[in-house]
């Protein structure tokens, strides 16, 4: 799948989407940081990717065409982050599913 991530999603999500043999576009650390809401929507959409990203600003768009908007609560992120942070603690290994909310 081909995807763009947005600066606020952390760099080990876009690891992780990448070990997952995902076509993953960061602009993070790149002249894009920092583009601006309808700046980054035209990148995905000229460049056929489904946008990850914890602004909930894109929702605006979520009735016209595109390839995918998936607007990661904040919460979720750094909960996920802790979940993975005590299981690597434990030893524990493999994936962790958070629920998904509908806006």
């Amino acid at each position: 799948m081909r995807i763009l991530v947005d600066e606020n999603i952390p760099r080990m999500t876009v690891d992780r989407l990448r070990e997952l043999g995902h076509d993953v576009l960061d602009i993070r650390g790149t002249a894009d940081e920092g583009f601006w809401d309808a700046g980054l929507w035209d990148m995905a959409l000229r460049e056929s990717r489904l946008l990850v990203t914890t602004d909930k600003g894109f929702t605006e768009y979520r009735a016209s065409r595109h390839f995918g908007l998936l607007v990661v609560r904040g919460r979720q992120v750094k909960r996920l982050r802790a979940v993975r942070r005590e299981s690597a603690e434990k030893g524990l290994t493999g994936q962790c599913a958070l629920p998904v909310q509908r806006l």
